[in-house]
């Protein structure tokens, strides 16, 4: 990566030779050159003299100011620039640290890696670094670049200093009479649009690429071969919503793939978040109540019996012999329990026997074994 400014960056005493290298890279945006449509050539832009219409060659182009509003051009040379007192010239001075908040992103312009120029610039280097990162601050100073002094902020990025440029509070144009005014929102609506915001989930950049750039280069490549070029699909225009919330209701169960969670998201336009959570509830009781009637069958009147005998005895209808069903019923489920436990106790003493019988007859070869060696030792 080559370097395009080299200075140093001041903060009290302390001053740190770097290099600027650019942050970004535009050339692989989708750019065209100007063209003769008639025989393809390119068209070449040449620069006139307006007084004599004679094409000026480069080492007679030179800077001149000319004032917003006034057409009086006033010549500017190197010279006269170097003369200008300007500290920024080849320093970036650091005026204060300000919370990152406190950057209004309108402001940002350009963005600039900054390393350390030589061995002594390191340790510097490194100790604004981590005192940026650690106090959770940046820097604001000033520099000049390219002939212009701007507004720079400084912070920490994977390990080194970024240098953003940043344009003068002037220069950002007041936003009066862009926003529209007295827009009167419903509850509902504005918590559909924060889930919809919520069911989007967030940004991988490994997923971001320029679309428009590889078709354009598909729509070349399909040209060098000579193939037809493919017409565009049509997508769907969302310019005329005519029901704001059936929209935003729409949008969510896309987000989220569609399904009854999906559905879940869709709230009744009165009362807003207080009417969806209320009817969130009244569907989870419905479904404790659905739950709790299929887990009730017939196999549990035995342990009802069993905790509360007297009042079941009492409901329950009488047979010809004055005993009531229930009751008999729990009797014999409980007499089928008892059976069940006492075979389970029983096989489990004879298995027991087994393995105790095992391991006597275990013993008694291993003692034999020993008394044979012995002997004909």
């Amino acid at each position: 990566m080559r370097s395009i400014w080299n200075g140093s960056v001041s903060f009290g005493l302390v001053t740190i030779p770097v290099k600027t290298y650019s942050a970004t890279d535009r050339t692989s945006s989708v750019s065209f050159v100007r063209i003769h449509e008639k025989d393809g050539a390119q068209i070449q832009y040449r620069k006139i003299c307006e007084l004599d219409g004679e094409e000026v060659p480069n080492e007679e182009v030179g800077k001149g100011y000319q004032a917003p509003g006034d057409d009086t051009v006033v010549p500017i040379t190197d010279d006269d620039l170097s003369r200008l007192p300007m500290p920024t010239a080849k320093t970036l001075s650091i005026l204060s640290f300000a919370d990152p908040d406190e950057i209004d992103p309108l402001q940002m312009d350009k963005a600039y890696y900054l390393g350390p120029n030589g061995a002594a610039a390191a340790k510097p280097y490194a100790l604004l670094r981590e005192a940026l990162e650690d106090h959770r601050k940046v820097a604001i100073g000033k520099v000049a670049m390219r002939g212009r002094e701007s507004l720079a902020m400084l912070r920490a990025h994977d390990g080194a200093l970024v240098m953003h440029t940043l344009l003068w509070p002037d220069q950002i144009r007041p936003v009066t009479g862009v926003a529209p005014d007295d827009v009167e929102l419903r509850e509902n609506e504005l918590t559909l649009a924060e889930t919809l915001m919520d069911s989007l989930g967030e940004l991988d950049p490994a997923e971001l690429h320029d679309d428009y750039r590889e078709a354009v280069e598909e729509l070349v490549a399909a040209k060098l071969e000579g193939e037809p070029v493919a017409p565009a699909a049509s997508g769907t225009s969302g310019a005329q919503v005519i029901d704001l919330t059936a929209a935003l209701e729409k949008s969510v169960r896309a987000a989220r793939g569609g399904g009854e969670e999906a559905e879940s998201a869709s709230v009744t336009p009165i009362r807003g978040r207080k009417t969806a959570k209320k009817g969130e509830a009244e569907r989870g009781a419905a479904k404790k109540s659905g739950t709790a009637a299929k887990k009730a069958p017939g196999k549990k009147t035995a342990p009802a019996a069993k905790k509360a005998p007297a009042k079941k005895t009492a409901a329950a209808p009488k047979t010809a012999g004055g005993r009531a069903k229930g009751t008999s019923t729990a009797k014999k489920t409980a007499a089928a329990g008892t059976s069940r436990k006492s075979t389970a106790t029983k096989t489990t003493s004879k298995s027991a026997a087994k393995k105790t019988a095992a391991k006597k007859t275990v013993a008694k070869k291993t003692a034999a074994k020993k008394t044979s060696k012995r002997s004909s030792a």
